[in-house]
């Protein structure tokens, strides 16, 4: 596939490409470009004059031409979800609940939209009495938005579709893993009628495409979602132009287990919350931390319920778990299991490799010194368990990562669980429940190193334009 600049789909100028292989088989899917500075910018003086065309676009039309982007979407949610999952190793069914739950992100941007009216000042100020002063919302600019490789058709629409719907102009940087799905919905903006200079994608390595874009003076925003590394190396970037930042970065994420749980329920949110996208997910549950007085049973039990986990082709619906996007993601969870392991844990499930496949694995005698504990975010299907005793030592476990984007508290308790989630330094928590959650209006983003803004409905569309205030002097009689 070509990525596509100024309306065209177009090869690196130099001609170089990259292969894309399918994570699940090894087989070879696709080639993109492998983009340079001369096309960034070729891109960059597109997006200009596509800057200008979009803002002055009135509203009811991008609307109306987003609208046309969700039927296509619709209708060609088999062919995204084939694609996607032929090249991640994502089980079908997930692809296809992807693609779906974009079409609603879409339809759901573009509602509010519609519903959002500015201010007018209170008259209340002698000196200002006659005066009119109202507000609007007008966009930022030209947004750069950086979609990673573990949700591409989800995580693309969360940033194309308030951007666009507010008036700016996108240059999209899919993963270099598996860019092909981000190119073909491009394709649909397209073809709906979005202008080629305002809907741009450019493929290539982070190290190159994605460096170029941020540190960029024709830039005025950057979204990300990817690790806290590459967040903090683009914040720095950016903040010699000042750009606007939006960054979902890594997490560590807990799911608390009180004495109290229905430890069967418990069991399978952990299952969930781990296996689903083979554990690659940003607020996925990547440390289970249980009651002592059940943390046996619950061991024994999740071991079991891990065994009926079925493993197979991500393209059988029957399929319970996918593979990891790469095999140097597999090796880097490989090498983070036996790393555990050499500081004292004890692993009682899984922990084997097979190329980008890594299996299930429970690891347990964790103890609070692990890395594992604290800001080793493993990005595969592992759990570490972790006992407590006290409420209070299980809030202190939670808080310990410099991350703090999800929580899960599983309790029949609601009163305690509620008072034990204002004390989690997280911005979600979700009781009786995995972290892994997301509604698209929720506020979702996370505190501390997890990152910058909030992404949803009822949130990114402020997050994506500007305030202007219009002063009418003497207007008032």
């Amino acid at each position: 596939m070509k990525m596509i600049i100024n309306g065209r789909k177009v090869d690196a100028s130099d001609g170089k490409k990259i292969e894309v292989f399918n994570s699940a088989t090894g087989e070879l899917v696709d080639t993109v470009p492998s983009a340079n500075e001369k096309d960034i910018q070729k891109v960059m003086k597109a997006a200009q004059e596509g800057k200008k065309v979009w803002a002055e676009t009135p509203l009811y039309e991008r609307s109306a031409i987003l609208k046309k982007y969700v039927k296509l979407l619709e209708k060609h949610k088999s062919e995204i979800a084939k694609l996607e999952c032929s090249e991640m190793g994502k089980r079908i069914v997930e692809c296809e609940a992807e693609a779906s739950t974009a079409a609603k992100i879409f339809t759901g941007f573009i509602e509010r939209a519609n519903h959002i009216c500015g201010d007018v000042m209170p008259d209340c100020q002698s000196e200002c009495g006659k005066d009119l002063i109202f507000t609007r919302r007008e966009p930022l600019g030209v947004i750069v938005c950086i979609v990673p490789f573990n949700y591409p058709v989800e995580l693309f629409s969360h940033k194309v579709a308030p951007a666009l719907i507010m008036g700016n102009v996108i240059i999209v940087k899919p993963a270099t893993d598996n860019p092909l799905t981000v190119i073909r919905l491009m394709e649909l903006l397209i073809e709906a009628g979005v202008p080629g200079n305002v809907a741009q994608v450019v493929t290539g390595r982070g190290s190159v495409v994605g460096n170029q874009l941020v540190d960029n003076p024709y830039v005025d925003a950057v979204s990300l979602t990817g690790s806290t590394e590459v967040g903090c190396e683009i914040a720095k970037k950016s903040s010699k132009y000042l750009h606007n930042v939006f960054l979902e970065l890594g997490g560590n994420d807990a799911m608390i287990v009180m004495e109290d749980a229905n430890i069967d329920f418990a069991v399978e949110e952990a299952m969930l919350g781990r296996v689903w996208n083979a554990g690659q997910t940003c607020c996925a549950t990547k440390r289970i931390v249980v009651n002592n007085k059940i943390k046996e049973e619950f061991t024994k039990k999740l071991v079991a319920r891990l065994d009926k986990v079925k493993r197979g082709n991500p393209s059988d619906y029957t399929t319970d778990i996918g593979y990891l996007i790469s095999e140097r993601a597999a090796i880097k969870a490989e090498e983070q299991v036996k790393h555990t392991i050499e500081q004292g844990a004890k692993c009682i499930y899984g922990g084997t490799r097979d190329k980008t496949f890594f299996e299930p694995t429970v690891l347990i005698d964790i103890t609070s010194d692990m890395d594992v504990a604290n800001d080793m975010e493993i990005f595969g299907p592992v759990i570490p368990i972790i006992g407590f005793d006290t409420e209070e030592e299980a809030i202190e476990i939670t808080n310990a990562p410099i991350y703090g984007l999800q929580c899960g508290i599983v309790t029949n308790n609601t009163k305690k669980a509620i008072n034990m989630a204002a004390k989690i330094q997280v911005g979600n928590v979700v009781i009786n429940g995995t972290g892994n959650y997301r509604h698209i209006d929720m506020a979702f983003g996370g505190t501390k190193m997890t990152g910058i803004g909030r992404e949803g409905v009822q949130y990114t569309l402020e997050e994506m334009s500007k305030v202007k205030s219009y002063v009418l002097k003497n207007i008032l009689n």
